[in-house]
């Protein structure tokens, strides 16, 4: 049986997430997830990813709904690059990336109603940066300002100049959440998509 009006929460208060589900459902609420996002001693950016994914879908779950948790963790080398929060920080993590590939492991956790199904998916983008020039990575810090992001950058906006190519499978899980997954993930909890 389908169910259009089951409610589906997401549990996080990002701006890119929100107008990525935004894409498949027109009805759902957001939730801030309490979650301590420290990553473990030693642990690899994918498994930090899911976990982070999977503790926000739990933060938010409850009898009557569809939740749905997410983190995206960027990485040069296994090496964890945060959000920068600042110009020059940003600075600091464009200029690691000149040349070089990054690997974004983007997390998605969907609960059903009553914690009775848990699924969970990462997809593995890879983004290939060109050389880039310190001139070229202040000019597009100074006019994007993409601070708010893991790596420094937005391949939705301008940040697409800064690359040779992307490699994935679901072009919206670099910007934060993998909708071609997400879309089957909740079919599969009787929500009636598209």
């Amino acid at each position: 049986m389908k169910r259009d009006k089951l409610p589906v929460v997401l549990a996080s208060t990002s701006r890119y997430r929100r107008a990525l589900l935004e894409r498949l459902l027109t009805e759902f609420s957001c939730r801030s997830p309490d979650v301590d996002e420290t990553p473990q001693p030693q642990e690899p950016p994918r498994e930090l990813a899911e976990r982070l994914a999977r503790l926000k879908a739990e933060s938010a779950a409850g009898e009557s709904v569809i939740v749905i948790g997410s983190d995206q963790v960027a990485a040069v080398d296994n090496r964890v690059l945060s959000k920068p929060g600042a110009l020059e920080p940003a600075i600091a993590q464009l200029t690691a990336c000149s040349g070089r590939r990054v690997v974004f492991y983007t997390a998605v956790c969907v609960i059903g109603p009553g914690g009775t199904t848990q699924r969970t998916h990462v997809d593995v983008t890879t983004v290939v940066f060109r050389q880039l020039s310190a001139a070229e990575i202040r000019r597009y810090l100074e006019r994007e300002q993409p601070f708010d992001c893991a790596g420094s950058f937005k391949a939705e906006g301008l940040g697409v100049a800064l690359m040779e190519r992307i490699e994935n499978q679901d072009p919206t899980a670099i910007q934060g959440l993998p909708l071609i997954w997400l879309a089957d993930a909740l079919r599969s909890l009787g929500l009636a998509l598209p």
